[in-house]
């Protein structure tokens, strides 16, 4: 097996253990709040590195550009993402878990809906 095999290899399954590391999160965490971190730290590199060992398993003018949009996109709209469904689950009262020492936003002013809530 050549060098580009193992580094190519390598990044694929650095990858997937990092998407099954935000499996294990999903899974053993205690709050929406935490998941979200998860999914999105971790899915999002290993999805990054998915992308990129396959990029050196398959070099080609179109595959770089190919893979280099999908990682600008996958950096750009993860972080977006878990903010955002964060804030939902916030607006939502979903409960922080036990372990939470503090709740910055608790005193913050929300928007009030005039049904009672959201949707």
């Amino acid at each position: 097996m050549t060098v580009q095999g193992v580094v190519g290899n390598a990044l694929v399954v650095l990858g997937a253990l990092l998407v099954a590391t935000a499996a294990v999160g999903m899974l053993r965490l205690p709050d929406v709040y935490n998941r979200a971190n998860a999914v999105t730290k971790a899915a999002s590199l290993g999805v990054v590195c998915v992308l990129l060992g396959v990029l050196v398993l398959a070099p080609s003018p179109a595959a770089l550009v190919t893979v280099g949009l999908a990682v600008l996109v996958q950096l750009v709209t993860v972080p977006i993402a878990g903010y955002a469904l964060g804030g939902a689950a916030y607006a939502g009262g979903a409960p922080l878990a036990a372990a939470t020492h503090r709740d910055e936003l608790a005193d913050a002013d929300r928007p009030e809906f005039p049904d009672g809530g959201p949707g």
